[in-house]
C-alpha cells in the first residue's frame, strides 16, 4: 500500500484538529464564514468539510499470488492474457458475494468498529474478484484517518482468510480498476447542508453562492486537482473506459444546469415550471437528483447535496485531494466574500457575481459522455480544459504559479515544501516504473521464455515421434505452433534486450523531469510491447506449461 507523502489530514474549511498549528491555518474556514455572516447566520462557529471515501478493491487466492513476482512486487500484473470471461456479464456485480469473501467483510466490519470506524456498505463490484466498501460519513479530518487504517486492516483480515487484497488502482489489464471515489459536502456546525438547496429566496441564493464557488474552483485549480490524485498506478486508470478521464470536468444534470444557464441569461427557465430566475425574488424550483449513466462518467459529480470527485485512485491517501479542494473553494469563497461585504444592495449583488461566475467558468460543466473521444477533443480544443494524461504531465501543476500563490496565501504550503513535494512525487513515479520494468525484464528471462521454449521443444518432440512412426503422418498442428511460438520467443527475447537497455540508459540520467519524461516516452511502451508478445504466446502455450497463474486462475480462483 502506498502512502501519500506527506499526508497529514489538513482540511482547511475545518477549525477542528487544528490544535498547535499556526493561526494561519484557521484563515480558510474564515472565508466560508464571512459569506454565512451576509446570509445572517451569527449562529454559526464552525464550517466543516465532510468525506465518506468509497473504497474499491479486489480479493486474490494467497496461493495464487505467491506464485506471482510481479504482483509482489508491485502489486499489479505485468503479464497477463484476457480470460474467455471477464464481466461482460455483469454476473459479478449483481450476483451474490461468495461465502469465503462474505466472512472476510464480516470479520472487517468488526475489525473496523473496534477502531471507531463504520463500514456502511459492502459489496461486489463490476470486475471478478472486485469488492467495495463504503464508510460513513465524517469530517475530512476523521475520514482521512480512518481511510488510512481501512487499507491496512483491509490487508491483515485477507491474509487471515488466505487472501490477499489488492490495492492498485489497475492490477489487472482490460477489466475494470479500482478507484476510490471522495463523496465530499460542507455543512455548518448549526446542521446546514451548504450544498442543499433551501425553501426561501435566500437559502436558494446560499446555496448556488456555494455550488458557483466549487465550480469555480475546479476550473480555476483543476491542474491541482488532476496533481493531487497523480501516481504510476493511476495512470494506467484514468482515461480508460471504467474511469473518468483525464480531463476534469463538473455534471451537475440537465436540471441544475438549466437553471444556471437561466440565470446567467436572465431568460426563463424552461424546466418543470417556467419562471424567471432571479435571485431574492424566486424560490428554485424543485429538482431531482440526476442518477444518469452520464453522471458515472464524470470526474467531479454534482449527486445532491455533494460532490463525487471519482479520480483517486484506490491506494492514494484522500488528504492531498482534500487539501487541494478545500483550499481552492476557501480561496473563492475569499473572492466572494470580498466582493459581497461591500456591496449596498446584496441580491442584486448576489445574482450579478453567480451571473459572471457561471458565464466565466461554464466550460467546465459537462453532462454529457466523458468516455466519448470527440468529448476529449472538444474540452482541449474548444474549452481550453487541461488533459494531463500522466503523473509526469500532472505533477508541474504543483509548481504553477497560480496554484502556488494560492497555497501558500492561505499557509497550507509553502514554495519549499511544494517543491519538496514535486520531486518526492516525480521521485515516486520513477521508481514505481523502474521497478515494474525490471520485474518484467526478470520475469520474461526466467519464467515465461523458458517456459515457452520448453512447450515447443515438446511439439518438436512429437513431430519428430511422428515421423518416425511414419514419415507421411501429418504435422500441421506442430508445425504450425512451432513456427509461430518460435518467432514469439525471438519476438520477446529481442524486446526484453530493448526494455532492459532502456533502464540502463535511465541510469544515466540525473534530473528527474527529464527521467519522468523518459519513462513516460520510453519505457512505458517498451513495457507495453513486450507484455503484447508475452500475452500472445500465453494464448498460444499449453496451460500445464505456463510458469504462472493466469488471469482466468486469479480472477475466478476464490470461491
Amino acid at each position: 500500500m502506498r502512502i501519500d507523502v506527506r499526508a497529514r489530514p489538513v482540511c482547511p474549511l475545518c477549525d477542528s484538529g487544528l490544535a498547535g498549528l499556526s493561526p494561519e491555518f484557521v484563515s480558510a474556514v474564515k472565508q466560508a464564514l464571512r459569506i454565512l455572516k451576509l446570509f445572517g447566520h451569527d449562529d454559526v462557529r464552525r464550517v466543516t468539510s465532510s468525506v465518506g471515501p468509497e473504497q474499491e478493491y479486489f480479493l486474490i487466492d494467497k496461493a495464487m499470488y505467491d506464485k506471482r513476482r510481479d504482483l509482489i512486487y508491485t502489486g499489479r500484473t505485468l503479464f497477463g492474457a484476457r480470460p474467455p470471461k471477464g464481466q461482460e456479464l455483469d454476473d459479478h456485480y449483481f450476483g451474490s458475494i461468495k461465502p469465503r469473501v462474505a466472512a472476510y467483510m464480516e470479520e472487517l466490519n468488526e475489525e473496523l468498529w473496534k477502531l471507531g470506524i463504520l463500514a456502511k456498505t459492502e459489496h461486489n463490484e463490476v470486475a471478478p474478484a472486485q469488492h467495495e466498501l463504503a464508510p460513513i460519513y465524517t469530517t475530512t479530518n476523521i475520514a482521512t484517518d480512518h481511510n488510512q487504517l481501512t487499507m491496512e486492516i483491509m490487508q491483515r483480515v485477507a491474509a487471515k482468510y488466505g487472501l490477499v487484497c489488492l490495492l492498485h488502482e489497475k492490477p489487472f489489464a482490460g477489466v475494470n480498476g479500482s478507484g476510490k471515489h471522495n463523496n465530499w459536502s460542507i455543512a455548518t456546525d448549526t446542521g446546514i447542508n451548504l450544498l442543499s438547496p433551501g425553501e426561501t429566496p435566500y437559502e436558494n441564493a446560499q446555496f448556488l453562492l456555494f455550488l458557483v464557488a466549487v465550480i469555480q474552483a475546479v476550473d480555476d485549480y483543476q491542474g491541482l486537482l488532476r496533481a493531487a490524485v497523480a501516481t504510476a498506478g493511476n495512470d494506467h486508470r484514468l482515461g480508460a473506459n471504467e474511469a473518468p478521464p483525464a480531463v476534469i470536468s463538473v455534471f451537475l444534470g440537465d436540471e441544475l444546469t438549466g437553471i444556471l444557464e437561466a440565470i446567467e441569461t436572465d431568460t426563463a427557465y424552461s424546466g418543470v415550471e417556467k419562471k424567471r430566475m432571479k435571485l431574492g425574488a424566486d424560490v428554485l424550483p424543485r429538482f431531482i437528483r440526476d442518477t444518469t449513466d452520464r453522471n458515472r462518467t464524470s470526474p467531479f459529480a454534482f449527486t445532491g447535496n455533494k460532490f463525487e470527485f471519482r479520480m483517486l485512485g484506490s491506494s492514494n491517501s484522500i488528504a492531498c485531494a482534500n487539501i487541494m479542494l478545500n483550499t481552492a473553494v476557501a480561496e473563492s469563497l475569499r473572492l466572494f466574500a470580498d466582493e459581497l461585504e461591500r456591496a449596498d444592495d446584496l441580491p442584486a449583488a448576489l445574482h450579478d457575481l453567480i451571473q459572471r461566475t457561471v458565464k466565466a467558468h461554464k466550460r467546465i460543466i459537462f453532462n454529457g459522455n466523458g468516455y466519448d473521444d470527440a468529448w476529449i477533443r472538444e474540452a482541449t480544443e474548444k474549452r481550453g480544459l487541461l488533459n494531463l494524461r500522466t503523473t509526469p504531465d500532472a505533477i508541474p501543476m504543483l509548481l504553477q504559479k497560480q496554484n502556488m500563490d494560492m497555497l501558500v496565501a492561505h499557509k497550507v504550503y509553502t514554495e519549499s515544501e511544494l517543491r519538496s513535494r514535486y520531486e518526492i512525487q516525480l521521485e515516486n513515479y520513477c521508481k514505481t516504473v523502474r521497478i515494474e520494468a525490471l520485474t518484467m525484464v526478470d520475469m520474461a528471462r526466467k519464467e515465461i521464455l523458458p517456459a515457452v521454449e520448453s512447450y515447443v521443444s515438446d511439439l518438436a518432440a512429437a513431430a519428430a515421434a511422428k515421423k518416425t512412426v511414419d514419415a507421411d503422418l501429418p504435422c500441421g498442428y506442430e508445425t504450425k505452433k512451432l513456427r509461430r511460438l518460435s518467432s514469439l520467443v525471438d519476438t520477446i527475447d529481442s524486446r526484453v534486450d530493448a526494455l532492459e537497455e532502456k533502464t540502463v540508459r535511465l541510469d544515466t540520467l540525473h534530473d528527474l523531469t527529464e527521467e519522468a519524461a523518459f519513462i513516460r516516452d520510453e519505457i512505458i511502451p517498451a513495457m507495453s510491447q513486450l507484455r503484447a508478445a508475452a500475452d500472445e504466446a500465453e494464448t498460444q502455450t499449453a496451460a500445464g506449461c505456463w510458469p504462472f497463474p493466469t488471469y482466468g486462475d486469479l480472477l475466478f480462483g476464490v470461491k
